[in-house]
């Protein structure tokens, strides 16, 4: 099952890249690649960053989406909505007001830093409720997102700077070119480094007592897990902006269908994810050309019909 569900991951992620290099306002032949100079351009500085920077992203939000809920012990939780987006935001926008001319890797840095301190603060926050009541735990990541997304508003208010809220916090691939995306390799590969812990971080998921008793070392894989939480999200955020449903869905989705082993899931997740937002962003190019919709929305509607299906569809898993 697990094998023929990889299959067919990679051949939907190989589709969906194929078409997202020649469908656009701006359609390419590809028969002509070659022998036309402007569409090989095209695709080099347009359109192969856009399909790299929609695979990395959805790849990279999927497999922290799906850390994070194993770390928070929920199902119904993600980073992007649970205060791990809008601390990247504010990350951002306090390097942009008091210190404009910081190097791009120093706004990163920083940015990363505030995501870690708002995704600590969601675990310290969701430890103590109930086990028995689970949907207090995505009630309280909403109004935790939320309280730092007014924080978020505020303090941009203040320095005149909320035109670029909307950048940071809706998702958007229209802007990506060569040299505007390369962060986002840090975020796949803090994503990839994941798998290397993955059994520990499945053991998580039993708690942290019975983790201990076999040998994980609680505190150190959650710091890892965070901390590959708090890069994923903060260069998603720099980069293309804020993608929700993917850390929510694909989670839900690989978890129906092979269960809850991270090192069995987290490849098949990645693969998901990444279809994901390339189909999501091939749909946003399509439905208005010439103009383009959001990733960010076409993926809000996508992702919100697929959980619907999802929760009211009796789990699968393999055997």
């Amino acid at each position: 099952m697990r094998r023929l569900t990889l299959l067919l991951g990679l051949a939907l992620v190989a589709v969906l890249a194929l078409l997202s290099l020649f469908i656009g306002a701006i359609p390419l032949d590809p028969r002509t690649l070659f022998s036309d100079p402007e569409a090989a351009r095209l695709i080099l500085i347009s359109r192969l960053p856009r399909t790299l920077a929609a695979i990395l992203s959805g790849g990279a939000l999927a497999v922290t989406g799906q850390v994070m809920q194993i770390l928070a012990r929920n199902r119904f939780i993600e980073p992007v909505t649970a205060g791990a987006g809008q601390s990247a935001a504010l990350g951002i926008l306090l390097v942009t007001l008091f210190l404009p001319g910081a190097p791009i890797w120093a706004k990163m840095a920083i940015a990363s830093l505030t995501t870690l301190v708002g995704s600590i603060g969601l675990l310290a926050l969701i430890r103590p409720l109930p086990p028995t009541q689970p949907l207090l735990v995505p009630l309280v990541a909403l109004v935790y997102g939320g309280i730092i997304g007014a924080v978020v508003t505020f303090v941009a208010y203040q320095g005149d700077m909320t035109q670029f809220i909307g950048t940071w916090l809706s998702g958007e691939l229209s802007g990506v070119l060569r040299g505007r995306y390369e962060m986002l390799w840090i975020a796949g590969l803090a994503a990839a480094a994941t798998w290397i812990i993955a059994d520990r971080i499945t053991l998580l998921g039993l708690g942290a007592s019975t983790a201990r008793s076999l040998g994980v070392n609680v505190a150190r894989i959650t710091a890892l897990g965070v901390a590959a939480i708090s890069v994923v999200t903060a260069m998603t955020v720099v980069t293309v902006g804020a993608i929700p449903f993917i850390g929510l869905v694909i989670p839900n989705l690989t978890a129906r269908l092979l269960g809850d082993n991270l090192r069995r899931t987290l490849p098949v997740s990645a693969l998901f994810g990444a279809a994901l937002v390339l189909a999501a962003d091939i749909l946003g190019r399509v439905i208005r050309m010439p103009f383009e919709v959001p990733v960010s929305a076409t993926v809000g509607v996508v992702g919100a019909a697929l959980f619907l299906y999802l929760l009211y569809r009796e789990p699968r898993h393999a055997a």
